[in-house]
């Protein structure tokens, strides 16, 4: 019979920073999931969320480079582009360098439903944060410098 004592310490610090990491990434997850469920007024998919997001946060780009940002195949960038063209949050124009290309830009409306996506969203966290004690929201100030850490490594 094996005991505790006869399990080498790395081992042991092992296997909790495996269920640890487990147990975030669910936690994670399915916080995410909820988050996301808050959605402005155009009710957009995350990837045409997340495309309005890093036009606002990094500015005009052409589907490209769109596409090299969230990882994914061009073909399927322009189509997310296409459809936020369609519904007047990005506009596509002329490379200035390269005719071949276009420049995918956010419009007034798109940047407004990221805006009103964002406040949904926070509003919706902080309601949570709210029903907290001030030592859990302590805990999570240190746990979210934490996850940015993480998320940068």
């Amino acid at each position: 019979m094996t005991t505790t004592s006869d399990v080498p310490a790395a081992d042991v610090t092992l296997a909790a920073d495996l269920a640890l990491a487990a147990e975030l990434r669910v936690s994670l997850g399915r916080a995410t999931r909820r988050l996301k469920g808050e959605r402005g007024e155009a009710g957009l998919s995350d990837p045409q969320f997340n495309v309005l997001a890093i036009l606002l946060r990094e500015g005009p780009m052409s589907p490209g480079g769109l596409a090299d940002v969230e990882r994914i195949q061009p073909p399927a960038m322009t189509r997310t582009v296409n459809c936020l063209v369609e519904r007047g949050l990005v506009r596509k124009e002329e490379h200035p360098t390269d005719g071949r290309q276009v420049v995918v830009t956010l419009t007034e409306a798109g940047e407004a439903e990221v805006a009103e996506t964002r406040r949904r969203r926070d509003a919706w966290l902080s309601a949570r944060l709210a029903d907290l004690t001030a030592a859990e929201r302590a805990t999570l100030v240190q746990a979210a410098e934490l996850l940015r850490r993480i998320a940068a490594s």
